[in-house]
């Protein structure tokens, strides 16, 4: 089973979707680790306020009130720093372990607690009154202040747990900017998508529907993109390149089936052309002596001969004696035109003069050659002797005077081929006139 191809908007959606992803993601990302780091610095704040308000109020309970009154006047306090919301857990144990109050019920001193307080009694020493830990599986800050009731001995130690800053926290904290990016980003994708459909699928698609539309056959059909852009450029020639097929289908069509040269219609756009474009030219016209005569001897076949090698032998002058630009046309029968410059004419015909004497004798039997002519049925019936082929050439030129129109020229054409067909032989014969 083929795989599914992807359409280019199906790609750009998808590229879309997951640059918006990553966007996303990396916005969150941002978001809660800023987030988390503002947590942070906020408990840090309140584990220092809290640490200090703490051993403050313990300090001067254990410093004013008798032994046997401390658990309760500690209990009391700790629950006025509970309602307080200085601290939410907190316990109080002597050096051995015994707890004297707690926030929790059934609260128990761990093996780590006492590591603590050897921990404290160290960091005494080096005048601090506390330490810390971090327990990050249940995301708690534990403190251990020491409590001195007569200094440097500890007397007591309270132990403070505040929460540290969650993910979940954090996240609660950004659950709306992050909502309004998302709800942001998803108004962006679709009022670019719609932008991209406008102004690039659209006219994509357009230009895929009517290239099948000219596939079919159909060259009347044009594009119509206007987005001001390379688009529209791509428009622009998509349009001249269909302008152009419907001239070559045109030309393919009016092309002779036997030389496939252009016809009567090409041949009339091209003279009409130069006329146009003001262009100095010379049309030749060519025309074959006696081959009426030859067709009627040698057959229909062996005469489509002598038009095809006419045909190769005019290509074969404009490719050595020519213009890039010149243009070979076949109206039809033995009668061929070539456009060129005057500059050029005198070169090309007497190429297709020299060449045609020598080629077409290969398309004569023997017995003819040496008789130098053919016997064949005249126009009236009569049979005459005709001579060998030969080619005549009428130059027509706007080089000495004005020629306005295509019909002006096919006239000038006729008077100078009746001139050269009057001479014996392969001639080339131009119209010389100035009016």
């Amino acid at each position: 089973m083929p795989a599914m191809k992807l359409t280019l908007q199906n790609r750009i959606t998808t590229l879309m979707i997951i640059s918006s992803v990553i966007f996303i993601s990396a916005f969150t990302f941002i978001q809660l680790n800023n987030q988390i780091a503002n947590i942070d610095r906020y408990n840090k704040y309140r584990a220092d306020l809290s640490t200090l308000i703490v051993k403050n109020n313990l300090e001067a309970i254990v410093k004013e009130v008798t032994a046997e009154t401390i658990p309760q006047y500690i209990k009391s306090s700790l629950i006025s720093l509970s309602e307080s919301n200085i601290t939410r857990e907190m316990t109080v144990f002597d050096t051995e372990g015994t707890i004297i109050a707690s926030t929790k019920d059934n609260d128990k001193i761990s093996y780590k607690d006492m590591n603590e307080i050897e921990n404290l009694k160290i960091a005494l020493g080096k005048n601090r009154w506390f330490i810390s830990s971090e327990d990050k599986t249940k995301q708690k800050l534990y403190i251990y202040i020491a409590i001195n009731k007569e200094s440097p001995a500890i007397s007591y130690v309270a132990k403070l747990s505040l929460p540290l800053a969650s993910a979940y926290e954090a996240f609660q904290e950004v659950y709306w900017p992050i909502t309004v990016a998302i709800i942001v980003i998803i108004l962006a994708n679709i009022v670019f998508g719609f932008v991209l459909s406008k102004t690039v699928i659209g006219p994509i698609r357009t230009l895929n529907q009517v290239t099948k539309i000219i596939a079919a056959g159909d060259l009347s059909v044009r594009t119509d993109i206007n987005t001001q852009d390379e688009l529209e450029e791509l428009g622009s020639t998509f349009n001249y390149m269909t302008e152009e097929l419907a001239k070559m289908k045109e030309r393919a069509e009016n092309a002779n089936p036997l030389t496939k040269l252009p016809g009567n219609i090409v041949i009339h756009e091209e003279i009409e052309k130069r006329i146009k474009d003001n262009r100095k030219f010379m049309v030749i016209y060519c025309d074959l002596d006696n081959f009426k005569a030859f067709n009627d001897k040698y057959g229909i076949a062996k005469g489509d001969e002598a038009i095809k090698l006419t045909s190769e032998i005019f290509k074969d002058a404009v490719k050595d004696k020519g213009e890039v630009d010149d243009f070979l046309g076949h109206e039809g029968g033995d009668d061929f035109i070539l456009l060129t410059v005057p500059e050029k004419a005198q070169g090309v015909a007497d190429y297709i003069t020299q060449e045609f004497d020598k080629r077409v004798r290969a398309l004569y039997n023997e017995d003819d050659l040496q008789q130098g002519h053919i016997i064949a049925h005249a126009r009236d019936g009569s049979i005459k002797e005709f001579p060998l082929m030969t080619i005549s050439l009428a130059g027509i030129t706007n080089a000495h005077r004005k020629i306005n129109s295509y019909g002006e020229v096919t006239n000038i054409a006729a008077e100078v081929k009746k001139k050269a067909k009057a001479i014996e032989g392969s001639v080339f014969v131009i119209d010389k006139r100035t009016d």
